[in-house]
């Protein structure tokens, strides 16, 4: 299996920055992914999420396969081809839709069956049909393998069931996954909050790894309900498990504040569909933290959403414009907001990969906590 190489150009503490070398092109991390649920990241034209400082989208398995239709996308050429993305496309597993997304949904050794939010029609996931789905059939350059999203608050016993049928359907998706020169795979991690668990179930991961398998790792099962503090403190006693010569993905996060802190506990990549639905609902995310662009005191506001980001949505619109675009239930308001908003979450990477490689991040995240003061979550 293709292990796409990875560069570690700087470290300070845990943090690191580097670059993932693709087929389609260099992933600089750390990294944030736009989540192209449905072959688009919503809102936004791919030259617009290329101009933002993208490398690398996210592709939704659940989603494609149901509509248009996996069978479809290949015909089409691909998803890049299909979607116009020229870039890295990471797929997820469809796993977490099935548990968040489906009206019925019986998990079995064998996989998961499951009924379409869209129709209630039946469909089976298995390890070994998701890996047809998103390597064979999608084309994504690093596909996930399919696990099952532990429920959170989980009882240890359950949580330990729930990591090793994700082991299990790890070593079938493995086997499905083949030697592939120019496309990778990703382990992910479960246990929920539970050090012993997340050990073992790195160790067991890395222990394939080490025999051919992952070209990657990454932590699943939290942005769940666990909360920050819970996150952080989960990413302390699992990240040293996982090896330093591999991209770690921490899966489904967040906000800003959550990647900063992700980062200094040494991961690299993240996907969220934040900046595209918070857009859609009037929030402007900015170092200070969000603020809706709904509310009266931005009717007359002459400033731009935010000066610091050098993107034509962030410049280029009167906050009062975009005020009265949103509250008028304009499409365009929707857009310019996610534009924005993705534009923010890559400026943010690009900031904090330059802080790591000039030994100063341990100032940027002591001065982005001091920014967001009281509202730091936790």
């Amino acid at each position: 299996m293709a292990k796409f190489p990875f560069d570690i150009h700087a470290t300070e503490g845990k943090a690191r920055t580097g670059v993932l070398r693709t087929p389609r092109g260099d992933i600089r991390t750390p990294a944030f992914m736009p989540v192209g649920t449905a072959g688009t990241v919503k809102g936004l034209y791919m030259d617009q999420v290329r101009q933002a400082g993208a490398d690398i989208i996210l592709g939704n398995t659940y989603h494609l396969m149901l509509r248009p239709g996996a069978e479809r996308v290949k015909r089409m050429g691909g998803l890049h081809k299909f979607g116009g993305w020229d870039g890295p496309i990471l797929t997820d597993s469809g796993g977490f839709q099935v548990w968040s997304l489906s009206k019925l949904r019986k998990m079995t050794e064998e996989g998961v069956e499951f009924q379409s939010h869209l129709d209630g029609s039946k469909h089976m996931l298995s390890p070994e049909r998701s890996i047809e789905i998103q390597a064979d059939l999608l084309g994504a350059d690093i596909s996930m393998q399919l696990d099952e999203c532990t429920e959170f608050p989980s009882p240890y016993d359950a949580a330990a069931k729930s990591m090793e049928l994700s082991l299990r359907w790890g070593q079938r998706s493995l086997a499905a996954f083949g030697e592939r020169e120019s496309q990778t795979l990703f382990a992910i991690v479960q246990g929920s909050t539970f050090p012993d668990l997340r050990k073992m179930s790195a160790e067991a991961s890395v222990a394939e790894a080490t025999a051919g398998g992952y070209g990657g790792f990454a932590i699943g099962g939290l942005a769940v309900g666990e909360g920050h503090d819970a996150m952080c403190e989960t990413l302390d006693f699992t990240v040293p498990h996982l090896p330093v010569d591999r991209p770690r993905y921490l899966m489904g996060v967040g906000k800003p504040i959550d990647l900063v802190e992700a980062v200094a506990r040494g991961v690299d990549m993240f996907d969220c569909v934040i900046p595209t639905r918070s857009g859609r609902h009037g929030q402007v995310w900015t170092d200070s933290g969000p603020y809706n662009i709904k509310r009266a005191e931005f009717a007359e506001d002459a400033a731009p959403l935010d000066a610091a980001i050098h993107c034509p949505a962030s410049n280029d619109y009167s906050r009062a414009y975009v005020h009265h675009l949103i509250r008028s239930q304009e499409m365009l308001g929707s857009m310019i907001l996610s534009w924005h908003n993705i534009a923010y979450f890559e400026d943010l990477m690009n900031r904090m990969r330059a802080a790591i490689s000039e030994g100063r991040f341990d100032a940027f995240v002591a001065t982005f906590r001091a920014n967001l003061g009281e509202k730091t979550p936790t």
